[in-house]
């Protein structure tokens, strides 16, 4: 069913009211925006689904969000950070309460970052077709096609929910997948103020001068582009703003030495407005610049114990039926391979049980890692004699 007007979009909803969970998926643009252009929402609760045209005209969403952000209702997405945000910016509130079927799946032992379509084939025993996975959404009318791709990702999310809910109790890890649910359900995930967006600039710089200029342009080019609604590298890409941060340019025949930049856009409002920024990291009294990152000064020769650490992670993921990746980093393992107390995940509940124990145990050789048959094992190693 595809909705184009409020009072079926109303009457949708009210009939959506009983029901326990709701299957969410969106279908959005922002190729050309900063903000993301809502083409497209599919809800279906256990016996209804339906695609509802947000481009329609004259249609009012406001029964829809009043749906998504009533409490009452379990929401359920795959990888949803997008889908949510999109809510976020449109009511400032969160969907809560939510459930994430790529996190339950790392949970259930489905592996990293699993595709939807992969829990579809396994948990649903269905094929999606994913032809019109790049199609364009903001073009009408929409097609058969378009219509049907959309409406099975949230008729087939309701199976995958199930399913995934059903492993969950099973294995009683239902408080795993809260845990990884935090982020994804922290309002500071969706409210990145200006001056914290020099942080997706990944610099290894521990020069606070260059943050300071750093962070300027990057809040500058932050707010610019919202002001505008267009991507980030429109306003200016990002190897242009870290040479900026390391040259501080001065004037603007400096500023157009910028590779990328040009000679127009030094010399425009824009330039003058770089430099501004600029003028303002450079003038930043110290204790208002920003710290770099701290990093543990980690001992020398600590290789061979990050193999092992890597090696006994994989074997205990797999011997838990749970992702690598929610257990523990690469940069984890270093810091356990240099200290025993070391701040992580890792080596604090259900992880510590999985893995963190072991970890610690291996460390300091009171059990090794051999073969037997063909599969690996953990050998206890006995007390050494007196």
């Amino acid at each position: 069913m595809l909705i184009t007007d409020t009072d079926t979009l109303a009457d949708f909803c009210r009939r959506m009211d009983s029901a326990d969970f709701l299957a969410i998926d969106t279908e959005f643009m922002r190729e050309s925006t900063y903000w993301p252009i809502l083409c497209v929402a599919q809800v279906a609760g256990p016996d209804e689904a339906a695609a509802i045209d947000a481009l329609a005209d004259g249609l009012d969403l406001t029964p829809l969000f009043e749906l998504l952000l009533d409490p009452r209702h379990l929401k359920v997405f795959h990888s949803g950070r997008q889908d949510i945000e999109i809510i976020f910016n449109r009511t400032g509130r969160l969907p809560l309460p939510v459930f994430d079927t790529q996190l339950a799946a790392m949970v259930c032992g489905f592996g990293e970052s699993v595709a939807y379509e992969t829990l579809v084939n396994r948990l649903a025993g269905k094929r999606l077709d994913k032809s019109s996975r790049f199609t364009d959404w903001a073009h009408r009318p929409l097609s058969e096609r378009q219509l049907r791709y959309a409406l099975d990702d949230v008729i087939h999310l309701r199976t995958v929910y199930e399913a995934l809910a059903a492993k969950l109790a099973e294995s009683g890890r239902e408080s795993w997948l809260e845990e990884e649910l935090a982020d994804l359900t922290a309002q500071e995930t969706y409210t990145q103020p200006p001056d914290a967006a020099w942080r997706r600039l990944r610099t290894r710089s521990t020069d606070c001068r260059f943050l300071a200029v750093l962070r300027e342009v990057a809040a500058w080019r932050e707010l610019e582009a919202q002001r505008r609604n267009v991507p980030r590298g429109r306003v200016l890409r990002d190897d242009a703003i870290m040479e900026i941060a390391a040259h501080a340019p001065k004037t603007v025949e400096d500023l157009a030495r910028t590779r990328g930049l040009g000679r127009s856009t030094a010399e425009g409002r824009h330039g003058a407005a770089i430099l501004e920024a600029v003028q303002r990291g450079r003038a930043l009294p110290a204790d208002q610049m920003p710290v770099p990152p701290s990093r543990p000064n980690l001992p020398p020769g600590l290789g061979p114990k990050v193999d092992l650490l890597r090696v006994l992670l994989k074997m205990c993921c797999e011997d838990a039926g749970v992702a690598q990746k929610l257990v523990a980093s690469g940069d984890d393992l270093e810091l356990i391979a240099a200290d025993d107390d070391a701040d992580v995940r890792s080596l604090s509940g259900w992880r510590r049980a999985v893995f963190g124990e072991q970890a610690l145990a291996l460390k300091h050789g009171h059990i090794a890692l051999g073969v037997a048959g063909k599969r690996l094992r953990v050998i206890p190693v006995a007390d050494e004699a007196p």
